[in-house]
This record gives C-alpha cells, structure tokens and sequence, in this order.
C-alpha cells in the first residue's frame, strides 16, 4: 500500500468547495481567485485519476469517489486544526519543579498543597527543600522561594513577604516554667535557626542583649528551631509566616508582645524564559493570591515594637498561674499594649 499523500492545497480546495458546496464560496474562504480553486481541484482529480464533483447544477455534488475521500480530508485538516489550537492555548499541565526554604516549605507551602491541586489538578509539583539561590540557574528547577536579601541577577524576582520575629513556646512548657519577663529567658533553652543574629536583635530590641545565656541549641534552619520549640524543647523565634497555622492552632504560643522585622525576606525568583510560561505563572499567581487571602481573614496580633529601658513583661501571665490559650494570649498581649501607651501618654 503507497503511503504517498496528494498535494496539500488541491486538498484544502476540495474540502473547502465540498463543505461550501461552491467554488465561489470556497475561493472567498481560502481568500483566493475562483480559478484557482478550480485549477486545485482539477490538480487533484488529475493526481488521483478520479471524478470528484459531477459538472453541471448550481450546488456542487460530490461523485462517489468524492464522497469516500471527504470524511477523511475533513478529518484530517480538523485534527490539524485542533492541534494547532492546543499548541497556541496556554498549558497549565505538565510537571512544576519548585525549590523552597525549608521552614517555608514544611510548615506553609505543603499544607497547603491540596488547596493548589484542586485549581489545578493537571499540574504535579516536585518540591525540593532548599535556600540555595544557585537553584535559581539550575535546569532542575523551574521557580525557586528564597530567604534572602534579594537582588539575584539575571533572573526575574519579586518580594513575597517580609517578616516580624517574635519569640514562641509550646503551651506546655509555659505551663510547667512561665516566662513573667524577659530576664526569665535564660532560665530557658533558646533555641536559634540560624547563626545566632536573629535573637541577637531580638533581646537587643528589648533592652537585654547582655542577659545570659546558659543553654543555647543551634540547628541548621528555622523549621527545625520552630519543630522544637512544638515539642516544647525551648523558645525559638517564630515568623509571621512560618509560624502562623502553629500560632492559630494553639500548638505554640507568643510570649511576648515584642517583635522585630527580620533583616531578609522571601522572594519568588525564576529564569526569564520560565517565567514567560504559563504553568509558572499560575503557580506564582497562586503563591501570592494565598498569601494576601489568608492576610486578609487571618491577621496575626499586632505586636508592638520594644521601647529601651522599659522591662518587657510576658504576656502569658504571672507565675505559677496556668498558661492560657491562643485568644487568652493575644487579648493579654493586646491589652499590655494599650497599657503601655496610655502609660506613656500620661508620662508625656
């Protein structure tokens, strides 16, 4: 069986006068002259050694020969177009590689994975936990979310988020040695994500940088100090972000209503090239179209900034006494709060 095909546009002119049932019709169409259509269709007949239109009557009428090949035509130049039309529709399928700062990606980013794949059930995400921002440039990775400074070169980025930093404990170890101020830190583990800076600016924001420290616990990010600190193995600083689901649920709570903003921020950054396609961009789009939602419904208590000289007090109350849950929590640290502005007030 030869599997050599007739011309292509004799084809598309037999289609087009067979579906119109007029050359005229056909030629406007195509946008070309009547008589080339007719010299298309003739081109063909010649190819195939066969009638395919019976000469005469208004309306064009196809032979038998005619009307076995036009099913296959029409079918054929349709599967055409459609294809054409898949290739030029944007594809939000296929598979997203993302990197992720790990605190980000264990406490905010996975357990909100199932509300992503609803939206977009055609698209499957590999996750890598990762603060490197060489991954920006690596072929591995499509789009990666970074703690940083930001400024990456050659690479399309944007702020996600900036951050306050307070410290947080599990309810059961407030419970069993309650925190009455800052000074009741060192009879405590502190528990760092990091080098040691950002609690250095915490207790330098609240006039006790020089309070000792007997037991301190170093790990290699701030997911593990914030997973320790819920297992209630000493204070870490939580974030505004990370933190945020542990706060509402009651699984840690906010000591005191002192916070900082942290020196980085999270940033979204991705190769130009990735960027222009469209299953990144709905993931980018997702990413901060959550993140304004759950703002916007689930604010975090406004935490004030430290006043030098003055002893911050904790907001879980005095000694002995049992700790209170996360709204208990919050209306203490609220009303310490007011407290101390109409005390400066009166004082002014």
């Amino acid at each position: 069986m030869s599997h050599r095909l007739p011309p292509l546009n004799p084809l598309r002119a037999f289609e087009a006068a067979a579906r119109r049932g007029s050359i005229s019709a056909a030629a406007r169409e195509l946008n070309v002259t009547h008589g080339a259509v007719s010299h298309q269709i003739k081109s063909l007949e010649e190819t195939l050694k066969a009638q395919l239109f019976e000469r005469g009557g208004k309306r064009l009428k196809l032979t038998p020969q005619g009307a076995l090949l036009l099913p296959a035509v029409s079918s054929a130049f349709d599967g055409i177009a459609a294809a054409t039309a898949l290739m030029n529709r944007p594809t939000t399928s296929g598979n997203l590689r993302i990197s992720c700062v790990p605190a980000l990606l264990s406490l905010w980013l996975v357990p909100r994975m199932g509300n992503f794949s609803e939206q977009y059930p055609d698209i499957s995400l590999t996750l890598t936990s990762s603060n490197d921002p060489n991954l920006i440039y690596s072929t591995d990775i499509d789009i990666a979310i970074l703690y940083g400074p930001g400024g990456w070169r050659d690479c399309w980025t944007r702020l996600w988020s900036t951050l306050n930093l307070f410290p947080v404990a599990s309810p059961s170890l407030l419970n069993s040695r309650p925190l009455r101020s800052v000074r009741d830190l060192r009879d405590h583990v502190l528990l760092h994500g990091d080098d040691g800076q950002e609690w250095n600016t915490w207790l330098a924001a609240a006039d006790q940088l020089d309070m000792p420290r007997h037991r301190e616990h170093f790990l290699s990010d701030a997911r593990l100090s914030t997973e320790a600190a819920r297992h209630g193995q000493g204070i870490a600083l939580g974030d505004s972000i990370t933190a945020s689901s542990l706060i509402a649920s009651g699984e840690l709570i906010i000591p005191f209503d002192l916070s900082v903003p942290a020196t980085n921020a999270f940033y979204v950054a991705t190769r130009n090239e990735v960027r222009a396609a469209p299953i990144a961009r709905v993931f980018i789009d997702w990413l901060f179209a959550t993140l304004e939602n759950e703002r916007g419904n689930q604010p975090l208590p406004s935490l004030r900034p430290a006043h030098r000289g003055r002893s911050i007090r904790s907001a879980s109350g005095a000694a002995g006494a049992k700790t209170p849950d996360k709204t208990t929590t919050i209306s203490r640290a609220r009303k310490a709060t007011a407290s101390s502005a109409r005390k400066t007030a009166s004082k002014a």
